[in-house]
């Protein structure tokens, strides 16, 4: 009995021994600690598996690749003082060096178009700037050139030299309605690409006084400076629109921004590619809105149209005859229901043609021949 005793009392400190060892060298193998709250965990979802219903991480990994930041500069050079050029003073003085030209930076987005490294950006993001660069999603930085601009339109297409270069895919512009989620993406005040969700809050909006030429979509996803040039993409992660503008009284987001729709940029971005500018019509007339004490002092019907001020000498206006005080009701058989339509319908015109008039003059209606001309790249006074 004594025995067995003892030899249960040595197989138990060398038990406790051995659990002395391995909780001191390793205490993984013995801890088994308890949840403080036992929780449910989804399954990891991998980058490749698609996106979990609600969410728009798909159209976002397919449109962030193409959306770059552009960063310019500008030399702002001091107005040399005239007493520098004075003898007198150079007598007394010497020779005084002018101080070092400063420098004036922004900020703002572009949109890879191509593999050549067309980007497409907005106008006002790279006006004056002496110097170009373009960050890409990659983390690498280009030097850029401006193929060409279209300061009516606020757009402007840029070029960088890099190999694999991720593209954007053009939606359908027949396909976007009022109510569509839409995702803004871009370079807000310098933080970093970021993506904003919201929807198409309208189409076709003019009379803002942002552009010469105006046909934006209005959205509710966030704008704010620093977006302008980026891309709005649909749910599909085409692009829909370049962001352009926002409607603010103090600079900040207030859910509503414009943006320029693809259609009518890829059309700009095409003729400035092909020949560095774009070729508008133009007839050279000035035009005013009709309203009510207008069209009542006038004997007019109702208030559609254009009202003609005024007819630019020798113009093609002029040598069709149209005259100060006619009402332009239709152009090529399209209604003119205000100088915006009207604007926007003979800048559609290729230069030479020759394109029916309908106007009134008198409460008669006249038809009358007019060979459109070129827009002038300088934006004149007078339509």
């Amino acid at each position: 009995m004594h025995r067995l005793w003892l030899i249960f009392a040595q197989t138990v400190t060398i038990a406790v021994a051995i659990l002395f060892v391995v909780g001191t060298l390793k205490p993984e193998w013995i801890s088994q600690r308890s949840p403080v709250v036992a929780l449910q965990e989804a399954p990891r979802q991998l980058d490749g598996e698609p996106a979990p219903s609600g969410s728009y991480r798909d159209a976002a990994r397919a449109a962030l690749p193409s959306v770059v930041h552009i960063y310019t500069t500008q030399k702002i050079r001091q107005q040399r003082h005239p007493l520098l050029d004075d003898p007198i003073f150079r007598h007394f003085f010497g020779d005084r060096q002018e101080g070092p030209a400063q420098r004036n930076s922004g900020l703002g987005s572009g949109v890879i178009v191509s593999p050549n490294g067309y980007i497409l950006t907005n106008f006002h993001v790279i006006d004056a700037a002496d110097d170009i660069q373009v960050s890409l999603n990659d983390g690498t930085t280009h030097k850029a050139r401006v193929i060409g601009s279209d300061p009516e339109s606020d757009l402007a297409v840029l070029q960088i030299k890099a190999d694999k270069l991720p593209t954007i895919t053009f939606g359908q512009a027949e396909g976007l309605g009022v109510g569509d989620v839409v995702l803004a993406i871009g370079n807000p005040f310098g933080v970093g690409q970021t993506v904003t969700m919201g929807i198409v809050s309208a189409l076709g909006r003019s009379h803002l006084g942002i552009n010469t030429f105006e046909n934006f979509i209005q959205t509710d996803a966030a704008i704010n400076p620093g977006n302008s040039g980026g891309a709005l993409v649909d749910v599909n992660g085409n692009l829909v629109g370049i962001n352009t503008a926002i409607y603010s009284r103090t600079g900040g987001n207030h859910g509503i921004g414009f943006a320029i729709p693809a259609a009518s940029a890829r059309s700009i971005m095409e003729q400035i590619i092909q020949s560095g500018a774009v070729t508008r019509g133009w007839i050279g007339v000035e035009a005013q809105e009709i309203s009510p004490e207008l069209a009542e002092s006038f004997g007019l019907p109702d208030t559609e149209g254009a009202l003609i001020a005024g007819v630019m000498r020798s113009s093609p206006a002029d040598a069709a005859g149209i005259r100060p005080g006619d009402v332009l009701l239709a152009v090529a058989g399209k209604a003119v229901r205000d100088p915006q339509v009207m604007l926007d319908l003979i800048a559609a015109l290729k230069p030479d043609e020759r394109i029916p008039f309908r106007l009134r003059r008198d409460r008669n209606i006249i038809e009358l021949e007019v060979k459109i001309g070129k827009r002038p790249n300088v934006p004149p006074e007078k339509e």
